[in-house]
């Protein structure tokens, strides 16, 4: 049997949405909703693409998409200040959902939607795709055989290009995005939290708007999001992150490097950017690096994705894979989702108390946030 998929938000990610879904067996995008014209027939044509004869309805309200019924299964890909309207509304079906991140711009609304949800049968997954990228996978596949014992830090870099133009420049201010450490860097929270397997309890930030979007203007506004940060944050059970963010540092080899530290060994997961954003063009593979603390000895590994997955996105083909994992619960429909509305909560939660501590100039305890 086929699953339907309908998808609101049509925008950038949701058009890799469908282009990643588009690789997959027994699945196709059958409808999509978004109030702007142009993004819903381009997400309509692309959804239609080499399928003779499919017909993807496209609507303006995804209201109207709900009412239509031509989904079994929803991907909401809007943006980010439309979340938790658009949750609390879709949790009123019996439909599978995929949300992406982060889940609100708010801890308080995450809260409502998890109030909402409560007892619903249908999976609700919250698009972490950062965590199903290959080389990331593979560094949780040695940390699961204990390669590095329990670890006690992990680090996180990112160096990239700047937030890409998208509608409405929505994602220029903190008012619809939640802030660029919830909206960029809820991944990293949530890796955090997953490696470390423990809930964070502290938050220090400190960060900047400091080079990007300096010769922009939207009707008298100015962006206000911040483009490079340092953030450090404490567990319940003694072990720390740190997150390295610079957003004006296009052309880096890695774009992130994902450095998990235990008694045993460190283990670095490297990941290049998108090949749009190099100077051939072309793609890199990853790399896996581990550390042996005992013997001295430094390993490494290529990890490859295939080019058509590559092709699809720009995060080295974890859309793709984290779809494959969803598709999977929804065909079975046993299991509970990889990625909850709770791993959703706290990735904003964390986020959220960075933006306050990199403004204020303290420490926020999460303890302290309701």
């Amino acid at each position: 049997m086929t699953i339907r998929y309908g998808l609101i938000g049509s925008g950038m990610m949701g058009q890799e949405h469908i282009r990643n879904l588009a690789l997959l067996d027994g699945c196709q995008v059958t409808a999509v909703a978004d109030p702007n014209e142009v993004m819903r027939n381009q997400a309509a044509q692309l959804a239609s693409a080499g399928r003779a004869g499919a017909e993807v309805a496209a609507f303006t309200d995804y209201r109207d998409l709900l009412a239509a019924d031509v989904c079994d299964v929803l991907v909401v890909a809007s943006p980010n200040d439309a979340h938790h309207d658009t949750m609390m509304h879709l949790l009123d079906t019996p439909l599978p959902i995929l949300c992406e991140k982060p889940l609100c711009t708010t801890a308080q609304d995450c809260r409502a939607v998890i109030a909402k949800a409560a007892g619903r049968r249908a999976p609700v997954w919250v698009a972490m795709e950062y965590r199903y990228m290959a080389p990331i996978q593979r560094m949780l596949e040695e940390l699961a055989t204990d390669r590095a014992g329990a670890p006690r830090m992990i680090s996180i870099r990112e160096h990239r290009f700047p937030f890409l133009h998208k509608v409405d420049a929505w994602n220029r201010f903190n008012a619809r995005t939640g802030g660029t450490l919830v909206e960029k860097c809820c991944h990293f929270w949530d890796l955090m939290r997953l490696v470390l397997n423990s809930d964070p309890i502290r938050v220090y930030a400190s960060a900047g708007l400091d080079i990007n979007y300096s010769d922009e203007d939207y009707a008298g506004a100015r962006p206000d999001i911040l483009d490079n940060a340092y953030v450090i944050v404490d567990f319940a059970n003694g072990t720390r992150g740190m997150l390295d963010l610079c957003m004006f540092a296009e052309g880096s080899r890695w774009q992130e490097v994902v450095s998990a530290v235990g008694p045993k060994a460190r283990i670095d997961a490297k990941v290049p950017g998108p090949a749009r954003f190099t100077s051939d063009g072309k793609e890199r593979p990853a790399e896996l690096e581990i550390s042996d603390r005992a013997s001295k000895v430094v390993t490494r590994e290529t990890v490859t994705v295939d080019e058509s997955i590559l092709a699809a996105g720009d995060h080295f083909g974890s859309t793709f894979f984290q779809h494959q994992r969803f598709l999977e619960l929804v065909r079975s429909g046993q299991g509970a989702p990889e990625v909850s509305l709770q791993d959703g909560l706290w990735s904003v939660l964390v986020g959220e108390a960075a933006e306050r501590s990199a403004r204020c100039g303290q420490a926020i305890d999460l303890r302290d946030m309701s």
